[in-house]
């Protein structure tokens, strides 16, 4: 007998996906338990900025995200102009009059998304239990719990600076394998980065070598840097929901295939989840309905990307710049008859399990091994 209206829903995982959940289950009138493993929100962040982005979708991210019923009221930087960098150092400006994606902070404390989302999930009325480890998920759950596995990495540092708001980026394979390098400043903040795809085992000499870069092409200059590491997983949109629970956001490998972002896809994936619970409709289906272009565009763009190598992504870089910046994003989404053509093709390979030379996670210490050692002490979460 299906669980009665009256009964709690159990959140597993206090990350955005899974507080947007809570927000809108809560709002929509059921009781809600949050059940996190750790003793704060955000604790595999370190405050450092990560984007929203703003380009895959035709409407504004943050216009959606309300109309989901999920506000987002954490301190955010809309960005309308960015620097890209080819391989040979060149410079592509890329611009818009609307926002290519907003800055925000991630990690616990105050003025990051975290704990924003955490502020809204106890306003509706959600109970939130941290240090509270579930070894086995109840029926009518929503899985939150983060990513299984790592098929990217991101390596960097966080620091304080006197530099001018500034947005950076840099496709160079000898700076960020399969991926790319990225600076990031606002209000004094700044966050240096390689987001890395392949050869995890070479994140440390590859940041140094993005850090060279940026102080001969940007004039960088760090204070008090801090090291901080992050990871993610890729996968196609397949048995997100099973005997009646939702698997959302990295939990269930929802993240854009081309540049690896996440939120977007995150808080999406955690309101439809909420939706399907309070309306009985099949979130696999609200999913695809909702993401199901979008996400299937990123997975074959991801396969362009690599193929096309350096050379390919200069000449794109080219002519991006020539284009309104955000209009010229969005037609990498759009799901057109190639997006289609080269699906299947891109699908098969898509979130496999790391099997590059480079990292066999063997007498590595990349962000992934490092938190492997920490997760092997702690029991799977049975579905």
């Amino acid at each position: 007998m299906a669980a009665g209206i009256d009964a709690p829903i159990t959140v597993i995982g206090a990350g955005p996906s899974g507080l947007a959940s809570a927000i809108v289950l809560a709002r929509g009138g059921r009781r809600v338990i949050v059940r996190e493993r750790r003793r704060n929100v955000g604790a595999r962040f370190h405050g450092d900025f990560q984007g929203l982005e703003n380009w895959s979708a035709e409407r504004d991210v943050l216009d959606e995200f309300r109309d989901l019923g999920v506000p987002v009221e954490a301190p955010l930087h809309p960005v309308y102009r960015g620097e890209a960098y080819d391989f040979m150092g060149r410079r592509f400006p890329v611009s818009d009059d609307k926002p290519l994606y907003y800055l925000l902070r991630r990690g616990p404390g105050g003025g990051t998304l975290d704990e924003a989302l955490l502020k809204e999930a106890r306003a509706a009325g959600a109970e939130i239990r941290f240090g509270d480890e579930v070894k086995r998920a109840p029926k009518n759950a929503v899985i939150a719990t983060g990513p299984r596995r790592a098929d990217v990495i991101a390596s960097g540092y966080t620091f304080r600076t006197k530099m001018d708001d500034a947005q950076h980026v840099c496709f160079d394979d000898r700076l960020a394998p399969w991926g790319y390098a990225y600076l990031l400043i606002a209000d004094g903040r700044g966050t240096l980065a390689v987001c890395m795809f392949r050869d995890f085992k070479r994140h440390r000499e590859c940041l140094e070598a993005a850090k060279a870069f940026f102080q001969q092409h940007s004039g960088l200059v760090m204070c008090d840097p801090k090291p901080f590491g992050g990871y993610g997983m890729l996968s196609r949109i397949t048995r997100v929901e099973r005997k009646g629970r939702r698997l959302v956001g990295e939990r269930a490998g929802l993240q854009d295939g081309l540049a690896g972002f996440g939120l977007r896809y995150a808080i999406t994936s955690g309101a439809l989840a909420a939706q399907s619970f309070l309306g009985g409709a099949s979130y696999e289906k609200l999913l695809r309905r909702r993401l199901g272009s979008i996400h299937g565009a990123g997975v074959v763009n991801r396969l362009v990307f690599q193929v096309v190598g350096d050379k390919g992504r200069a000449w794109a870089l080219a002519r991006l710049s020539e284009r309104v910046g955000r209009r010229g994003l969005r037609r990498l989404y759009r799901g057109s008859l190639v997006h289609r053509a080269l699906f299947p093709i891109a699908a098969a390979g898509f979130g496999d399990r790391l099997n590059h030379p480079g990292c066999r996670h063997v007498d590595c210490d990349c962000p992934w091994c490092r938190m492997t050692e920490k997760r092997d002490r702690l029991p799977d979460l049975q579905l």
